[in-house]
């Protein structure tokens, strides 16, 4: 467990170095433009929806050992290609294969969690990875920020290598973990080949009713912090562009500081009840995100508000983290974790594609309606939660009832000796 938690950390460092960077890169350093750029960036997440259909099903009979390889092998390419790409089928080349590679490594690390993990500590396996990734995307980042120069081609390259580089630590790192003896896998080990398909999981009712609530938390959150949000901000609330960095910086420090925090507080408690609190709190900060940009106050408690939002998304993803992820594990049939790890991960790369789409446009132009929708869409994300509650058993709801120990004390009543006739 601790080389698959090693490995998906150091992946998450690699991406830090180029994803933030990847619009300026295509455009203004290759000078390609602003529509190759978009091309490039939308490319990338297309691949995604393509490979990962295939991908769970790939997982589920081959395991997730090769197929996390291959990926990995894939997206270290599509890195090195993308820093030596100087026209636009060589970028939309390569943002093809970086976006397939990094698209599977997700449900394979989650597969690989849920095969090395007993379902009472799988909460804390998946707080811990999503911990270990937004630190590891934070500091690359950071560094990333100090090495590169829009004025150097070759800055770029040397970001694109260190993250390839990664990739294939990840794939050398996880390509030693020794399953097979592992005693968590008994009977969890797919033996049928991931029978069932997706007529199958389409069938599972539960886990449809996950997906659209899946689909409407990323599109929630996830699909508007760099597009939506950030345009509504910057139009509406009046905010610098350098004020972004500080949000996101905000909102990284509160999931950094209050994950194990947090997590005290959720293997406690109903993990549709805390889905259904993170709707609510996630109502609240784009509540203060409208008075930030619809508000009258003045510029410093706009921007105040403005960060403020970034924070309580932060909080919520906190709280999601140790919920979601082990909530599909537990739902997949033991031959199928790849198949719902990699549906679930398709729904989130809709959202993410469907999001700035929607959102975008909004927050730039209709300030108004882009409050009040996405306030209802985190209500509904209360209400949807609420619904999931009861299709789900205790066990899958609250994992810490199935291992609570017995309050019942075995006591040994000594028969009474009896007296010789």
């Amino acid at each position: 467990m601790r080389r698959i938690q090693a490995g998906s950390a150091l992946s998450a460092f690699g991406l830090g170095f180029t994803v933030p960077y990847l619009y300026v890169y295509v455009a203004q350093v290759r000078d390609l433009g602003a529509t190759t750029a978009g091309v490039v960036l939308a490319v990338f997440a297309m691949a995604a929806l393509v490979v990962l259909p295939f991908s769970g099903r790939a997982i589920d009979r081959r395991g997730p050992v090769p197929v996390l390889l291959v990926a990995s092998g894939l997206a270290a390419v599509g890195a090195v290609g993308m820093g030596l790409a100087s026209s636009v089928p060589a970028a939309v080349g390569a943002a093809a294969l970086l976006g397939a590679g990094t698209a599977v490594l997700q449900p394979a690390l989650a597969t690989m969690i849920v095969w090395c993990s007993e379902p009472a500590g799988r909460t804390r396996a998946f707080a811990l990875q999503f911990f270990l990734q937004n630190l590891g995307l934070g500091v690359g980042g950071l560094i990333g920020g100090q090495l590169v120069d829009v004025d150097r081609p070759d800055s770029f390259l040397l970001l694109f290598s260190i993250e390839a580089v990664m990739f294939l630590v990840l794939a050398a790192v996880v390509g030693t973990v020794r399953t097979a003896g592992s005693p968590a896998l008994q009977g969890a080990r797919p033996a049928g080949g991931g029978k069932g398909g997706v007529r199958a999981l389409l069938g599972h009712k539960a886990m449809v009713q996950l997906c659209v609530l899946g689909f409407v938390l990323f599109f929630a959150c996830y699909g508007q912090f760099e597009s939506g949000l950030a345009a509504y901000g910057t139009e509406a609330a009046g905010i610098a562009p350098s004020t972004l960095g500080v949000a996101l910086a905000a909102n990284t420090a509160v999931i950094v500081l209050a994950q194990f925090l947090v997590l005290k507080f959720v293997e406690r408690r109903k993990r549709t009840r805390v889905i259904a609190a993170v709707g609510l709190i996630w109502a609240v900060a784009w509540i203060i995100a409208g008075y930030a940009g619809l508000g009258h106050g003045s510029q410093a408690m706009a921007t105040a508000a403005f960060v403020s939002t970034y924070a309580l998304f932060g909080l919520g993803e906190a709280m999601l983290s140790p919920t979601v992820a082990p909530l599909v594990a537990d739902l997949a049939p033991e031959s199928m974790v790849g198949s719902y790890n990699s549906a679930f991960a398709l729904v989130k790369q809709l959202a993410l594609a469907v999001g700035p789409a929607v959102g975008g446009p909004m927050g730039a132009s209709l300030h108004g309606p882009y409050i009040v929708t996405f306030v209802l869409f985190s209500l509904l994300v209360t209400v949807l939660a609420l619904r999931l509650g009861k299709r789900l058993t205790p066990a899958q709801d609250q994992p810490a009832l199935a291992v609570k120990p017995s309050r019942i004390v075995a006591q040994h009543q000594p028969e009474k000796e009896t007296a010789a006739a």
